[in-house]
């Protein structure tokens, strides 16, 4: 494989802009370059979950995830470009499924918590709801097409699952929303 970046540093962007793949000049406050970000930040979060996961099918599905996130940025930086398929979705409504197969059924809300990796996941699922706003505004606003918009709405699922089916792999109590730990939910 030839060398695709030969400088990271480039001083390109000291003035306030960076460059899309097709050479095309934009401010970095431009809402293209927020979602871009977004992409991003939500693949780092996902890589701090892998990072702390042991092997399985979470570890190998969100593997597959982190390059599709990486094709997505790819995908979004060449304007016109499709946004994945419905491949993509269908193979994240595959994986979802089997890991919902035996948990059980959800009687409260869960909250964020009973493990760093539990958090971690939830974390990663709402940078992916955030993604995903992101995207449906981009969508808007530009004519590319694809099934994107589809994949972080089955991520974001996917991930707030896999936050479930790990804790029950691991023997971890879910953290229920409790009413009368509310303020809401005592006399005031």
């Amino acid at each position: 494989m030839a060398n695709r970046l030969t400088k990271i540093i480039t001083r390109g962007g000291d003035k306030g802009e960076t460059s899309l793949g097709d050479g095309t000049r934009i401010a970095k406050d431009d809402p293209h370059v927020e979602l871009l970000g977004e992409i991003d930040e939500l693949n780092s979060w996902i890589g701090v979950v892998l990072a702390h996961l042991s092997e399985g099918e979470v570890a190998a599905t969100l593997l597959g995830v982190q390059h599709d996130l990486f094709d997505l940025g790819g995908a979004l930086s060449f304007p016109g470009s499709p946004l994945l398929s419905d491949a993509h979705v269908l193979r994240l409504d595959e994986a979802a499924s089997r890991l919902n197969e035996d948990l059980p059924p959800l009687k409260e809300f869960i909250l964020p918590g009973g493990a760093p990796v539990l958090s971690w996941l939830h974390i990663a699922r709402t940078v992916c709801r955030r993604s995903e706003r992101a995207l449906a505004g981009f969508l808007r606003q530009n004519d590319q097409a694809g099934a994107a918009l589809a994949y972080l709405n089955r991520l974001s699922d996917y991930l707030f699952i896999a936050a479930r089916y790990e804790a029950r792999r691991a023997g971890i109590e879910e953290v229920l929303w409790k009413k009368q730990h509310s303020i809401s939910g005592s006399e005031v």
